[in-house]
Formats: C-alpha cells, structure tokens, sequence
C-alpha cells in the first residue's frame, strides 16, 4: 500500500526536475527585472510574481533534494523584499497615507511566510534551521510594514477587555 504514495513523490519529483530548467529561466528574467526597475512602486509591484516563482523554484529543489540552493533562493526571496521596503522608504512617503507599493510588499511577504511554513513542515529539525532564519527575516519585515501601515491602531496590550455580561 506504501507503494503508491512514494510512486506518486518520485513521478512528480521527476515532473519538477524536468521543468526547472524553464522555472528558473523565468525566475532569472523576473530578478532582473526587479533589479533593474527604478521606481520603487513598480519594484514592489513585480515582488508578488517574482516570489512565486522562487518558490516554484524552491519546491523544484526540494524535490531534488537540493536543500543548500533551495534555501539560498530563500535567502535571496528576504533580501528582494527588504529592498523593496527600504527603495519605498527612501522615496519619503507615508506608508499609511501612500500606501501603494507597500501593501504589494505585505502580500507578498504574508505570502511567503504561508509558503516557508509549508515548506517547513515537510523538513526535518536539521534542515529546518536555515528556512527558520529566512521566516524570521520576513516576520520582522510585515511586522515593520503593518505597522507602518496602520500606526494608529491600539496595541493589544494597551486594548481593555470587554466586560463580562451579567447574567
């Protein structure tokens, strides 16, 4: 009966492996344009597509079994996303006022915390290690962008509770 499920990883490891080639040329085509954009509002706008084409690319690595380069792709998915926050930041605007290009940034980075943890789950304690870096990176980058986003909303430790209904 476990034949069938490990059947199943190895026929699809085997479709991953073949397409790669294709995933990563787009993924290199997506970087460079990222690079190369000057505005930072475009620049965060092309964030959202270009991770997902990492973790398509990453999801290939691992099915590979190639966890060094699938966590360097990780790395690389963390620094494109804190570039695109601080080329926003440098332009001066008002996160909550302004906040185009900064939202695209907070989807992308909510998004990609999902995929890591994904990935995660699917690692053993070992592996999990350099993953845990890149999540944490990105944690800190949608904590800094929610709050810049909506700084005047009360901190959940200054909030009251509600009070008890009498019954």
């Amino acid at each position: 009966m476990l034949v069938w499920p490990r059947l199943t990883q190895m026929v699809l490891a085997a479709a991953l492996i073949g397409t790669s080639t294709p995933a990563q040329d787009h993924t290199a085509e997506l970087r460079a344009r990222f690079v190369k954009e000057l505005d930072p509002i475009h620049k965060a706008k092309l964030l959202p597509a270009l991770s997902d084409s990492e973790f398509g690319e990453i999801q290939a690595l691992l099915a590979a079994e190639n966890l060094p380069e699938a966590s360097h792709v990780a790395t690389e998915l963390a620094e494109e996303a804190e570039t695109a926050v601080k080329a926003l930041d440098a332009k001066g605007r008002d996160p909550e006022k302004h906040p185009e290009g900064y939202k695209q940034v907070e989807f992308s980075v909510r998004s990609s915390l999902r995929r890591i943890d994904y990935v995660l789950v699917g690692l053993s304690a070992d592996n999990q290690v350099l993953f845990l870096a890149v999540r944490g990176r990105l944690n800190d980058l949608e904590r800094q962008l929610i709050h810049d986003l909506f700084p005047r909303r009360p901190d959940a430790s200054l909030a009251q509770p509600e009070p008890e209904p009498k019954i």
